[in-house]
């Protein structure tokens, strides 16, 4: 036998050096998406929440446009078209200017708090759309974290059971972001996962030339330099570049360790907050901050948990997408 034969050939096994990439790949798309908040509270300030939540998803989608047609990426079919629907509905139509309207009033950490029940909520969005059965012990957490979230913002606004406008909207929008997150991960399983945010992007992209330009018609956008640069870090990383990082890492794996990272942007946005825009750390945001966040986390592990399998082929981590579970710009 020749000594370049194919027969000799010696593949070498690459998945074990990968898995430490992938939790990098998924902290620095968390990183990216913990400036969202933030950032939108910054944009706030000189733009109308309807040109940010339109305008930011019209920025990504152009970018989508052409990462679409260099890749030479295939059309959807079918109902795939009306499923991308219900992916845009919630990540690239509701979530944007949901939290738009809301951070008009409410300050960063606040709707930080809020938010920080996403990944908990995305975990039932998940269990529900998937028909999956997992313990009690998940829905009792899932409870006490969506609880906890709800006294925190009452007690925000004012007393027990009095919840501020920008809190229902905060709420609707992580409802909102649950739902396409968790049709968006299946649809990723055909569509692959930035093809999927990107064709989704594409699809809403009418809707939201729309709704920009009657923005600009009844407020002509005027801004400083600080206030468009937060503006275009929504449009270009929050809402397309950091997909990249963040579904890489999933790709990559170990999925479930990789999507538990997201458990940190809460935490991260918080931070910015403080160092960004000067708000003070309050002992409510901490505690509020901190019962959510274990709530979420607890719930992601439990459904995890008697899911988890060992992978038979390397081909196994890539396409085993039911903890998908994107950080929210």
């Amino acid at each position: 036998m020749r000594h370049n034969s194919s027969a000799t050939t010696v593949v070498r096994p690459v998945v074990l050096s990968r898995v430490p990439s992938g939790l990098w790949w998924g902290l620095l798309g968390v990183a990216a998406f913990s400036f969202t908040v933030p950032f939108t509270k910054v944009a706030v300030a000189g733009l109308s929440p309807l040109f940010i939540g339109s305008g930011r998803a019209v920025v990504a989608a152009v970018l989508a446009v052409i990462a679409l047609a260099l890749a030479r990426q295939r059309l959807p079919r079918g109902v795939q078209w009306a499923r991308l629907a219900v992916v845009a509905a919630g990540v690239v139509i509701g979530f944007p200017l949901l939290t738009s309207f809301a951070l008009t009033t409410t300050p960063a950490g606040h709707g930080a708090v809020v938010i920080a029940l996403l990944p908990a909520a995305t975990a039932t969005a998940a269990v529900l759309r998937g028909r999956e059965r997992p313990p009690v012990a998940f829905w009792l957490i899932t409870g006490v974290g969506a609880l906890a979230a709800i006294a925190f913002a009452s007690m925000q606004s004012g007393g027990f059971g009095q919840l501020h406008s920008a809190d229902l909207l905060l709420l609707g929008a992580v409802v909102a972001a649950a739902i396409g997150y968790a049709e968006g991960g299946m649809l990723a399983r055909e569509l692959g996962p930035w093809q999927t945010v990107s064709w989704a992007l594409v699809l809403a992209s009418p809707l939201m030339v729309f709704l920009t330009m009657l923005s600009m018609a009844q407020q002509p956008p005027s801004a400083t330099a600080v206030q468009w640069g937060a503006f275009a870090y929504l449009g270009v990383v929050s809402m397309f570049l950091g997909f990249f990082a963040w579904y890489r890492g999933l790709a990559i794996g170990p999925m479930a360790q990789v999507s538990q990272i997201q458990l940190v942007q809460p935490v991260l946005s918080i931070c910015w907050a403080g160092l960004l825009l000067g708000e003070a750390l309050t002992l409510s945001t901490i505690v509020g901050g901190l019962a959510v966040i274990l709530c979420a986390g607890a719930a992601v592990r439990v459904r995890l948990k008697p899911m988890d399998k060992p992978a038979t082929a390397p081909h196994a981590v890539q396409h085993d997408t039911r903890s998908l579970q994107p950080a929210k710009d």
